[in-house]
């Protein structure tokens, strides 16, 4: 009787043990990154760079701890810089089956005037494509997204059309229109959002700032392509609200409120 009792202990103790490692199991598998293949607007940020904040880096702050965040977009870059820096082949070099890849440039593509970044019509098309495919192939779903608005407003408080590949991107989105890839159109989404606020609050979003504020611009800076810190938060919240408009699956990794921001 005794040596049943402890035989029956035991398989209980292994039970318990087997349960737990398939849980842990289960929940490795469900971890995933999120790689950012971007320009600047999207970019991680140098100290001295500061306050300038690229709007990838608060959209990493959403997630729970089965999500990794990649964002290697980059200052100054375009779709053909991305590639021929190996920036591009370290992300499908990484990805895993049910990763998620998130591609928006064009700020720097359709400069003409800067050789060293400029990719023509045609070849803009193609490098989008690519980025698509070969995420695709290697298990991930692809989120295509417009570059963001700048900050350009005209005589009647309408913001201007500074991006000529914009009609690229939305027929590349359509063309290859799948389930593993969403199209978000963040020119639009921003352009009403600052429209909307007008030009003076805007200006606050983007990186203007009057000379000696800031020990990184002794000078001031008036820049209407780059997010300032709340800029930056304000645009990942609006990439995170179209998400949710979707049901897109990464709203299941969103981090869990702590219990004392729930009340008023």
């Amino acid at each position: 009787m005794k040596s049943t009792l402890t035989a029956f202990l035991i398989f209980l103790v292994f039970l318990g043990a087997s349960s737990l490692l398939i849980a842990d199991e289960a929940k490795q598998n469900r971890t995933i990154t999120i790689f950012m293949a971007g320009d600047s607007t999207m970019a991680l940020k140098h100290p001295k760079d500061f306050p300038e904040t690229g709007w990838g880096l608060p959209f990493s702050t959403f997630f729970n701890e089965a999500v990794t965040v990649q964002n290697l977009a980059k200052n100054g870059r375009s779709t053909r810089t991305f590639i021929e820096e190996g920036l591009w082949q370290q992300i499908v070099d990484a990805i895993k089956p049910a990763d998620v890849v998130i591609i928006q440039f064009g700020h720097n593509d359709q400069s003409e005037h800067k050789q060293d970044r400029y990719t023509t019509p045609e070849q803009y098309r193609k490098n989008l494509r690519r980025f698509i495919e070969e995420s695709q192939a290697r298990g991930a779903s692809v989120l295509l997204l417009t570059p963001v608005i700048r900050r350009h407003f005209d005589n009647n408080g309408k913001l201007k059309q500074t991006h000529p590949y914009l009609p690229i991107v939305r027929t590349v989105a359509r063309e290859l229109a799948s389930d593993q890839l969403v199209f978000v159109d963040m020119e639009k989404m921003t352009r009403a959002y600052f429209e909307l606020m007008g030009e003076r609050d805007s200006r606050l979003r983007f990186m203007h700032l009057d000379a000696g504020l800031h020990p990184n611009y002794p000078i001031g800076m008036i820049d209407d392509t780059h997010f300032s810190e709340l800029g930056a938060r304000e645009v990942a919240q609006l990439f995170l609200r179209a998400l949710r408009d979707i049901d897109h699956r990464l709203v299941e990794y969103l981090r869990e409120a702590d219990p004392k921001h729930l009340k008023q």
